[in-house]
């Protein structure tokens, strides 16, 4: 076991310094740097003075140096500046860091719960209206971006019902009824998705149980149907279920860089969204090295939990 456990921490890593390599590469393709931002509309900047800035900064000097620079300080712990306001990288994404985790855990608990619940619904009512709603709505919200979803919903609440959500964003022990407004469109945006695919491998889950030998052995011993629907079929169908959530655990966060944009949310959706368009390099490299760590330490636990309740894939063997 502990070899396996290495060797999926080894491979994250690897992971994580390819996405890294990725991302400094892809940033200085795009046309333009800070410095050209900060003086276009400046005047009397003289060419040498821009210069002096840019050699400030690093950006002279070649992408692999930058990026070994980086790395080396990274290790230590410092994640650079930024080169608009000067301040340290890691007090600014710590700054914003709960506000993302708060958006991505409400979308999580409750696309779990809402999307388990019509999982079983449709499965236990298969065949009839309720059934075919929740399967048009799985299709429905599989089809359509969480963005596109925020969109209609600020279009539909703005001119329907003359209503926005708050533009000053505030903590929930701070006005809990303005957190309530702030947050519930783009949680249910971010969740919508998530909801229909959880709902659609519950139900896949819980009709492959309910067809299974042993749920007729059950049924045939007695068993009422609650018993059979949530001790029996819910629990042997949980597996798939568990890997969508943790895989959606993994990816709710990358969701949040445009809605968090959309509704004025200061969290590091849109740090990363204003640091890309004024080319801040240190904050866009350290707030995707957090998406992909994150992504990346999903991944490695939902392996562990495999190999624990399956020894054969930690050692390769099938049955």
């Amino acid at each position: 076991m502990t070899a396996y456990v290495v060797r999926r921490l080894v491979l994250g890593a690897v992971v994580l310094a390819l996405v890294t390599i990725g991302v400094f590469l892809i940033l200085h393709m795009i046309p333009g740097d800070a410095v050209s931002l900060q003086l276009q509309d400046a005047s009397g900047v003289s060419e040498e003075q821009a210069e002096a800035l840019r050699e400030s900064f690093g950006l002279n000097d070649p992408v692999h140096v930058q990026l070994a620079q980086w790395a080396g300080d990274a290790i230590r712990g410092d994640l650079g500046e930024s080169f608009w306001t000067g301040e340290s990288v890691t007090t600014m994404f710590l700054d914003r860091v709960p506000v993302t985790l708060q958006l991505g855990a409400w979308s999580v608990l409750i696309s779990t719960i809402v999307g388990i619940a019509l999982g079983i619904v449709s499965a236990v009512r298969r065949g009839g209206w309720v059934d075919n709603a929740v399967r048009v709505f799985a299709v429905a919200g599989l089809s359509v971006p969480n963005y596109v979803v925020a969109l209609l919903l600020l279009i539909l609440l703005g001119t329907q019902f003359a209503w926005s959500p708050p533009l000053v964003y505030r903590g929930l022990f701070e006005d809990p009824v303005s957190y309530v407004q702030q947050l519930a469109l783009p949680v249910f945006a971010l969740a919508s998705g998530s909801v229909a695919a959880i709902a659609r491998m519950t139900r896949s889950s819980m009709l492959e149980a309910l067809n299974s030998n042993y749920i007729r052995t059950v049924r045939a011993k007695g068993a009422t149907s609650w018993l059979i629907y949530f001790k029996h079929a819910l629990r042997n169908s949980s597996i798939p279920v568990f890997t969508l959530v943790g895989v959606h655990l993994a990816t709710v966060l990358g969701g949040t860089v445009i809605l968090e944009t959309l509704f004025g949310l200061p969290g590091t959706g849109q740090l990363i969204y204003d640091s890309v368009l004024s080319r801040d390099y240190p904050v866009v490299v350290a707030c995707t090295i957090f998406y992909a760590g994150l992504f990346v330490l999903t991944v490695i636990l939902i392996d562990l939990v495999y190999a624990v309740i399956d020894p054969r894939i930690r050692t390769g063997k099938g049955s």
